[in-house]
């Protein structure tokens, strides 16, 4: 239900202009005109943005479809466990965790073995959020709102990500689906690509690779998508300091600083960019193309 709930609390909501849970997510959640119902979640409110507050997620009287969780990182178990309780999946903004070190990758490990624990998904963490525009979600913390269109984005980068959002709005240019995978300790490109390569709201995908958890998935993924709409694939890290740098930020990249470009297109036929500005030049040629070209 990541990409059409009914029902969604956002934990973490808060009165606070410049925080992650109020103007950037609350907020966003009513500007995108999401239909459901939106439960904020504070025990320190009884109201936010005219909406009735909770203490926690186990205080909402309703059987709920997302949870979107903004609080800080030591605080997640305990919400993915309460999650876990109501059989709810979760998207995971917060930040603190593998790319921390030791202990966030812990922290990190606790978080999934809860999930497994109650057969959950995660999307996250450390995550910019999921906008699905036909379903009026938008659950990310970006600032702006985003054009409904028939383009999927997929970032592990949640700057490249809003980056892209940017110049698309500037260009006219609508999205279907965007979704930030973060750290990706549990949801990965391989499953987010088996659901954009059947999607009818999507006719091309953009994706944004700094590392791949499990590649088998992800080429498979990728062969089944491009193999019904276009697919452009900009890769981190082609170099050794680039490839450095992207693990600081994500999570562990494929082996090798270029990875195995030549196998995944020979295969499986990506439009590669290694450059965003290759990428969005690419998309706007895009628009005039009929679907599955």
């Amino acid at each position: 239900m990541f990409f059409s709930p009914k029902s969604v609390a956002i934990v973490g909501a808060s009165e606070r202009e410049d925080s992650v849970g109020q103007r950037l997510l609350l907020l966003n959640m009513q500007e995108a005109g999401f239909s459901g119902r939106l439960y904020p979640v504070n025990y320190k409110h009884d109201e936010l943005l005219g909406l009735k507050a909770y203490p926690d997620i186990d205080a909402i009287p309703d059987t709920l479809d997302l949870v979107v969780i903004a609080t800080p990182a030591p605080t997640v178990p305990g919400i993915v466990r309460q999650c876990g309780e109501k059989g709810v999946g979760s998207i995971i903004i917060s930040a603190g965790f593998g790319e921390l070190g030791e202990a966030g990758r812990r922290l990190q490990q606790e978080i999934l073995d809860i999930a497994h624990r109650y057969d959950i998904r995660i999307i996250g963490p450390n995550c910019l959020g999921v906008i699905r525009t036909s379903s009026g979600l938008n659950a990310t913390f970006g600032d702006g709102k985003v054009k409904e269109g028939n383009l999927a984005l997929v970032s592990q980068s949640g700057a490249v990500c809003t980056a892209i959002l940017d110049w698309a709005q500037a260009q006219d240019i609508g999205f279907s689906t965007v979704v930030s995978t973060g750290a990706a300790a549990d949801i990965d490109f391989g499953e987010i690509l088996d659901y954009l390569a059947m999607d009818s709201k999507t006719t091309g995908i953009l994706l944004y690779v700094e590392g791949i958890r499990d590649a088998r998935r992800f080429l498979s993924g990728l062969k089944a998508a491009a193999r019904l709409k276009p697919v452009i694939l900009i890769k981190s890290g082609r170099h050794e300091a680039g490839s450095k740098a992207a693990m600081t930020c994500s999570m562990r990249r494929l082996p090798g600083p270029a990875w195995s470009e030549p196998t995944a297109s020979r295969n499986c036929f990506p439009r590669h960019a290694f450059w965003p500005t290759t990428m969005c030049s690419n998309t706007i040629a895009w628009r005039s193309f009929p679907p599955g070209s």
